[in-house]
């Protein structure tokens, strides 16, 4: 559900932001915290490189406004990943503008981590030249 929703958010996105290219993945997950996030969410996450090829990333949400209202995961269901939309709406927004990623929860607060934290691995980049219209 939420890849979907990506999919179709990254549009009124661009349009609604004027962001500019991205020459970085720092700088793309920069966007998504920065400005994605604040837009949509009203909060700013803080971000993280996790490795020394700058591919992997985290997201730490301090404040989630998605589970605001939930105080605990329903009895047998303690696996439930509540906020799993987030990483699937992430992730369908980085394939539309031709990017590949590893979306994942390494945190959650309905978890009882002191964090909620999303993990952004950027895997490849699909060739733009071969998505292109022709005119």
């Amino acid at each position: 559900m939420g890849y979907g929703i990506g999919t179709r958010l990254v549009e009124d996105f661009l349009a609604r932001s004027c962001v500019r290219r991205c020459h970085s993945y720092l700088e793309i997950t920069d966007i998504i915290a920065q400005v994605a996030f604040k837009m949509y969410l009203g909060i700013t996450p803080s971000v993280t490189c996790n490795n020394s090829s700058r591919t992997a990333f985290s997201l730490i949400l301090d404040k989630n406004p998605l589970v605001e209202f939930v105080e605990e995961l329903p009895a047998g269901r303690s696996s439930l990943c509540y906020c799993n939309l987030l990483c699937g709406i992430i992730r369908g927004a980085l394939e539309m503008v031709h990017l590949v990623a590893d979306v994942t929860f390494l945190q959650d607060r309905l978890k009882g981590d002191s964090v909620t934290e999303i993990g952004i691995t950027f895997l490849k980049k699909l060739d733009e030249k071969k998505y292109r219209r022709k005119k």
